[in-house]
């Protein structure tokens, strides 16, 4: 009904540390999305405290579709966060130096249309690592690829925050990449999202795909979670 709200998640109350990897792991509609918005500073909370230190912290955004401009060449999306930053006779070389780590090179004249969708997502990574965040908040994007490309994906990513230690907040409702990726995970209930367990994921870094996904140690982590989200399930169905 026309002025009706609903509440996406309610009674969180948790801190990230700098340099952490953070995943929040729940069901579709426990408000993971909205959440990291508000962290992000896109959405206003409707109550409660919001902070981030310092306050001028720069920081990044990835989102499920790579949001490219699509009248853009890949090089031109990148160089487009970028221009602002740094002076003209640097930006040539970080602009070639982020696609280089991404694997485009080669691919820096193409438009947006005529690389595959794995290839945009890598771009839209390359220019997010590439503004040097201080924190980056990373929305499901892996959800809409491939199971190869996302393991593929999920490496480069690992690659990219060991190298910088950006803090990375990343939403997913898939286990295993939240195991994976993360340092610590919040899982959240269906909505209203509550923080329904914290956990530490003890596995050493660095995790290599897919051998890390092969270890006991993982197996058992995922599991832990999985009887975790069906006794959940069970208790509010």
């Amino acid at each position: 009904q026309q002025g009706r709200e609903t509440a996406a998640y309610t009674g969180l109350d948790f801190t990230v540390a700098p340099g952490e990897f953070l995943c929040l792991l729940g069901p579709s509609g426990c408000g993971k999305t909205s959440l990291l918005r508000t962290l992000a500073g896109l959405e206003a909370p409707s109550e409660g405290e919001l902070g981030i230190t310092p306050a001028d912290s720069r920081l990044g955004m990835v989102f499920q579709e790579h949001g490219l401009f699509p009248w853009m060449t890949v090089a031109g999306n990148v160089r487009f966060l970028l221009e602002d930053r740094w002076p003209a006779a640097e930006l040539e070389v970080r602009v070639a130096q982020a696609l280089a780590e991404v694997g485009l090179t080669d691919f820096a004249a193409y438009y947006p249309h005529q690389i595959s969708g794995g290839m945009c997502q890598r771009v839209s990574i390359a220019r997010s690592f590439a503004v040097e965040p201080d924190i980056l908040f990373m929305d499901e994007p892996f959800v809409f690829l491939d199971y190869q490309t996302r393991l593929s994906l999920q490496a480069l990513l690992l690659k990219l925050w060991l190298e910088r230690r950006s803090t990375v907040v990343f939403v997913t409702h898939d286990i295993e990449e939240a195991v994976l990726l993360a340092d610590r995970i919040l899982v959240l209930s269906p909505r209203p999202g509550r923080i329904r367990r914290e956990l530490t994921v003890d596995i050493p870094r660095p995790r290599r795909v897919p051998e890390t996904t092969l270890a006991p140690a993982f197996r058992r982590q995922v599991a832990e979670i999985m009887e975790l989200l069906c006794v959940g399930e069970a208790v509010s169905s």
